[in-house]
């Protein structure tokens, strides 16, 4: 499996400070496509549609762009990521590419993590042990994946793994999927793009996303309601600010959104989709952010330590965030979800305990501002991203097929070996954008195609 890492409002200004058109879609009238979603999938398919001379509305539910990518910056008077955080695959993903151009910073994760044992950091031996179980674990859910029938990764786990099962189950669970082994299918699992290589953005991930979004014109708090799709030469999509009329529509809202029923489609969706969509659940994934006075913990900038856990109440620890005091202690999976449940105080109060567990009470006294996140109350997200379920992985391709050749799904749920990451979503996004222009105006992909390879001459 990809390396060991992995991840509401916009509050800061650094994310204000980026300014797309608001407003400028027409509360009634006919555009050529409408993308639901102003997040990395949405901004994806929104800036190619507009690339290729076609006009374009993005409607989106909330008061923000940048979808499960949000940075905070006024909280802790420092950039603060609520959703992603990790850019994966640097040197590939699209999304870190345009980093440059937007004027903001991305910089390589340190490589490797550290394992704490309780009060002290595993030693060298005991580190290759570690590493040496992650990668049996990886190998044998591997060789689950090559059987005729797909499984739960937890039922492939080798049984040497002794007093390391608490954190392998976490490392490749919770925090690299967002849900327990139990609740992952192998084929999705395998399935997965190597994510050994890692950058950040030193502004916020939310920050690029929003300076992405610049000059796209998205009209801000307008759920879609109902979308009208079949339809021998338009269809018609409800907002709550009027009706919008289109040759075909790009939806990027979240398996979770789509589950709960909030967008409505008349008639139906298929069968087959709906089913698609339930095997694609969103996981559980937050962070709680800790401001610490004076580096109690000895840690480097962006260091990231795990626990020998020795049972599901564990979590993981990214410190000293772009050099700043800031700490994430991210909860993820079925005890994550449990303690989201309860509420921010809940949250914090555990994340103290635990980091006062492993370095010592001292901890608590440097803990200065605090805050927690919670995707699964977020009303237009409902969780943190996807990971298929037994039996669910061909799901991906199914969400990917459009609907009467005019509804087109995009974002990290649709992407086959890169979903949970903003480039999977953002990638969805270009390749749900391509097929639209391909089928509807065929002389501008022709000519983007001949670009492209006069570009690679």
């Amino acid at each position: 499996m990809p390396r060991l890492s992995r991840r509401a409002l916009i509050i800061g200004s650094a994310s204000l400070a980026a300014s797309p058109v608001l407003g400028a879609v027409a509360s009634s009238g006919w555009v050529d496509v409408v993308v639901v979603g102003a997040g990395a999938a949405g901004l994806a398919a929104a800036r190619r549609i507009t690339a290729a001379g076609r006009r374009v509305a993005i409607v989106e539910a909330t008061d923000r762009v940048g979808g499960r990518c949000i940075t905070d910056t006024r909280t802790f008077g420092v950039p603060y990521d609520r959703g992603a955080h990790w850019i994966r695959m640097p040197d590939i993903n699209p999304v870190a590419k345009l980093a440059g151009a937007a004027g903001v910073d991305v910089y390589p994760a340190p490589p490797g993590q550290k394992l704490r044992i309780g009060r002290r950091f595993a030693r060298e031996g005991e580190m290759e042990d570690f590493l040496a179980a992650l990668v049996r674990t990886n190998r044998a859910i591997g060789e689950a994946a090559r059987g005729k029938s797909d499984v739960p990764c937890a039922r492939a786990l080798p049984k040497d793994l002794g007093d390391l099962r608490g954190a392998v189950e976490f490392v490749l669970g919770p925090f690299g999927c967002a849900k327990d082994l139990a609740d992952i299918s192998a084929y999705d699992f395998v399935k997965a793009a190597e994510r050994d290589v890692d950058a950040f953005c030193r502004q916020g991930l939310g920050t690029l996303l929003a300076k992405l979004s610049e000059g796209l014109p998205i009209q801000l708090s307008t759920p879609v309601t109902t979308i009208h799709w079949p339809s021998r030469s338009t269809l018609e999509i409800d907002t709550t600010k009027g009706r919008l009329k289109a040759a075909a529509v790009i939806v990027t809202a979240s398996t979770g959104v789509l589950t709960a029923g909030k967008i409505k489609f008349d008639p139906p969706l298929p069968k087959r989709h709906l089913d698609a969509i339930s095997k694609l659940s969103l996981g559980s994934y937050d962070h709680v952010a800790l401001e610490l006075e004076g580096n109690p913990l000895g840690l480097q900038s962006d260091d990231l330590v795990f626990e020998k856990a020795t049972d599901n109440r564990t979590a993981a620890l990214l410190a000293n965030i772009s050099r700043t005091p800031l700490c994430l202690v991210e909860l993820a999976g079925r005890f994550g979800a449990s303690l989201a449940a309860q509420g921010e105080a809940a949250m914090v109060e555990f994340a103290v305990d635990w980091l006062a567990g492993l370095f010592g009470a001292d901890v608590r006294k440097a803990v200065r501002r605090k805050a927690a996140t919670n995707w699964a109350k977020e009303p237009w997200t409902l969780g943190a991203f996807s990971a298929a379920a037994v039996g669910g992985q061909p799901s991906r391709r199914i969400l990917m097929e459009p609907l009467g050749m005019r509804v087109y799904f995009a974002g990290e749920a649709a992407h086959e070996t890169q979903w949970g990451t903003v480039g999977g979503a953002w990638e969805s996004g270009e390749r749900a954008a391509d097929a639209v222009i391909s089928r509807f105006w065929p002389q501008a992909a022709a000519a983007r195609a001949a670009t492209g390879r006069r570009n690679k001459k």
